[in-house]
């Protein structure tokens, strides 16, 4: 997703280390094509090595495809949503796909944030606390009506992952495919934050947990559906959402510092090493 109107990076603790995963060792080089938006490749976050989508050397990917040995191309990139799967995002950055073939072994891709405009959703929110900062004014603003506006972008987004699965498949017929989930931003017991730098009502920290919920939730199923395997990276997150102190490690607003790309990283490798032999 790309960067909010928030002021509070997610602050991730350990919950081991990629590097110590159990890999088996592989027979050849794993070729392994790194997919998604800023939740796969760590704005802000230092080593930025791409000054267009502000990926880091410290992302998820990186430090998977350290932990086995892989060789990574990462195309994961700020604000890239399913279309930016099969055509630029913008004047020199290509269309994700364009790094697949039939010799890629491994894929990870982390999309579908910002189909349903989670950042504009948050920055919404965040406009209207001021007016009402003990209840819950966003979800009246995208729910109040009856129908949650969210939760019909959340429907109307899961053909498209399904499609962008099917086209991974298509590509890199021969690949491992993995549908990483987003961590978790938001309190589990929906007690709103008391610090300034997170600007949201009291009553819509439920409502917002609950929509991450449901992304996730549609992600699994679509990964599923589509013959690939998905990695919970909110279970293990769990506790330290954007509410908690960041610490001394940097991050874009609303997205993990360096130890919760960690916590993703060792999320997927471990579900690499249970499932099956990695290509």
């Amino acid at each position: 997703m790309g960067a909010a109107l928030l002021s509070a990076g997610t602050a991730l603790a350990p919950a081991g280390t990629a590097a110590a995963s159990t890999a088996p060792e592989s027979r050849h080089k794993v070729d392994y094509v790194a997919l998604g938006d800023s939740y796969a490749f760590a704005p802000l976050m230092p080593t930025q090595v791409d000054a267009t989508c502000l990926r880091s050397d410290q992302n998820y990917p990186s430090l998977v495809a350290r932990s086995r040995s892989a060789t990574l191309t990462d195309v994961s990139c700020a604000g890239a949503t399913t279309d930016d799967m099969t055509a630029p995002q913008t004047d020199g950055v290509l269309a994700q796909f364009d790094a697949l073939d039939r010799g890629t072994d491994l894929v990870t891709v982390t999309i579908g944030g910002n189909d349903i405009g989670f950042s504009t959703v948050l920055g919404t929110c965040a406009h209207l606390t001021s007016g009402d900062p003990a209840g819950a004014p966003c979800r009246s603003h995208y729910a109040g009506t009856g129908a949650d506006q969210v939760t019909d972008a959340i429907a109307r987004t899961a053909p498209k992952v399904a499609q962008v699965l099917r086209g991974i498949h298509r590509r890199a017929p021969h690949a491992r495919v993995v549908v990483v989930g987003y961590p978790d931003l938001f309190p589990e017991d929906a007690v709103g934050c008391t610090s300034s730098k997170v600007p949201l009502a009291a009553g819509d920290f439920a409502w917002l947990r609950d929509k991450e919920k449901d992304l996730n939730a549609m992600l699994a199923r679509q990964a599923r559906h589509g013959g690939t395997e998905y990695v919970n990276t909110y279970t293990p997150t769990l506790g330290h959402d954007l509410s908690k102190p960041t610490g001394e490690r940097p991050a874009a607003p609303v997205h993990p510092n360096a130890t919760g790309e960690n916590v993703m990283a060792t999320a997927v490798a471990r579900v690499l090493t249970r499932h099956g032999r990695h290509r």
